[in-house]
């Protein structure tokens, strides 16, 4: 196959298969040798006549200059290509330019220690692969900070990126802890993370930003910065039941319907359960459960659907109930929570808000001070609550999965000392950075 992308003529009897296991467009193989670091090889183009940047004149061939780049990996040996460069020289006298060499950003930007394609397969081996930027400095035979200085400036031009912010509907918030050190010295140890959520343009949620703290402020002053266009775009937002994140979305998102999660909700029901069992043992025993005592027993099955139990779980609850009077403050607070958790499992969104608004009505009233407290929880969060049932189920489930592969590629680092270092990552492996664009220098 000839290079149809280069003017040499034939005549120079350059071979096209290697040519086209080169892989770069308007330049020819020249050579390959084993060096001390793996293989090298030996590039350069044959164009006959180029332009001054400077007046357009064309300028007179000056000589070559070699330069080395470093190369993706070829069959897990490192990669170092010797670019011999044409220079060139201006002869006119009213230009400013004097020399200069050729430059091709298909290869390698100008002054680029690493070729586009290395920075390509880099990006890609973060993004899709779990790699970590020691793994990848060795195998392309470089250094930590080599690479990194590297891939950090494409990384941080998508992130600057606006294009990344469109068609966002469906915001969800979720905040998670970075590092475990003296935030003096590192920072806040919480990070508030925005995710989109909008079902369509991608297949799965994505991350948007990672900002310091967790409050309202922090999450208020992130929707103010992306603007009316953004913040008038935004149909639904999802959140945990923390109140300073709704203050923010009342205050900035006035347009949007506010959807508390359902896993949260399912969630503040079980932990009343898991309270009202600690108290009651206290009560009746003067101890925490042991292994044995019937409530102890079954605190996991407190837990499951009951829809799920075995019959030999119902008969373990029927026991455990049976065992002590008190114990039927046990069992009401199982029916309530269970009862909660059914709104979720309705047929039809009305009869599962029908049910919502009867348990919003009931549980605050309820002579169990746990149960009643979970009561009072609902119906101050009323309005987010039953928006569930309008908005087709929107649930704040995404982002908890985007966190979840932030705690992954957190481990898989080991952790991370600089945060801009670790936003860049979080954003490229969640989805939230596409580095494409940014690497056809």
């Amino acid at each position: 196959m000839l290079n149809h992308s280069c003017v040499c003529a034939d005549a120079l009897d350059r071979c096209d298969r290697c040519d086209l296991l080169l892989d770069f467009p308007g330049l020819h193989l020249v050579a390959v040798s084993k060096g001390r670091a793996g293989l090298v090889l030996e590039v350069e183009s044959c164009d006959p006549m180029t332009g001054c940047p400077g007046c357009g004149v064309i300028a007179t061939g000056h000589g070559r200059v070699v330069t080395s780049v470093i190369d993706a990996p070829w069959a897990g040996r490192p990669v170092r290509i010797q670019w011999r460069k044409h220079r060139w020289i201006c002869l006119e006298d009213v230009c400013e330019v004097a020399t200069f060499v050729e430059q091709n950003p298909e290869l390698c930007a100008p002054r680029g220690l690493l070729s586009t394609r290395a920075i390509r397969w880099a990006i890609g081996q973060l993004r899709r692969e779990g790699a970590t930027i020691q793994g990848l400095a060795r195998q392309l035979g470089t250094t930590w900070n080599t690479l990194w200085s590297q891939v950090q400036p494409v990384l941080t031009m998508a992130a600057n990126d606006p294009v990344r912010f469109e068609n966002v509907q469906v915001l969800g918030v979720d905040e998670h802890i970075w590092h475990h050190r003296d935030p003096r010295r590192r920072g806040p140890k919480e990070l508030t993370g925005m995710v989109d959520l909008t079902r369509g343009p991608h297949p799965t949620a994505r991350l948007l930003d990672l900002v310091p703290g967790r409050s309202g402020k922090a999450y208020r002053d992130w929707l103010n910065e992306r603007g009316d266009e953004f913040r008038q775009r935004v149909e639904i937002a999802t959140l945990d039941p923390f109140q300073g994140y709704k203050n923010a979305i009342d205050d900035q998102l006035e347009d949007a319907t506010c959807v508390l999660d359902a896993f949260h909700v399912v969630k503040l029901a079980g932990a009343a359960i898991d309270d009202v069992r600690r108290r009651v043992q206290q009560e009746t025993l003067g101890h925490r459960g042991r292994k044995g005592e019937p409530l102890y027993g079954i605190r996991h099955v407190l837990r499951a659907g009951r829809e799920r139990l075995t019959p030999r779980q119902q008969a373990r609850l029927a026991s455990a109930f049976a065992a002590h009077p008190d114990h039927v403050a046990v069992e009401v607070a199982y029916q309530c929570a269970q009862d909660l958790r059914d709104v979720f499992h309705q047929p039809t969104p009305a009869r599962g808000r029908r049910l919502a608004q009867q348990l919003i009505a009931a549980l605050p009233s309820c002579p169990i001070p746990e149960i009643a407290r979970l009561g009072k929880t609902l119906r101050r969060w009323e309005a987010a609550f039953l928006a569930y049932f309008d908005t087709d189920g929107a649930s704040n489930g995404g982002t908890e999965a985007v966190n979840g592969i932030i705690e992954l590629g957190r481990r898989i680092a080991r952790g991370f000392r600089n945060f801009e270092h670790y936003r860049l990552r979080m954003l490229l492996i969640t989805g939230g950075l596409d580095a494409s664009p940014h690497t056809q220098l």
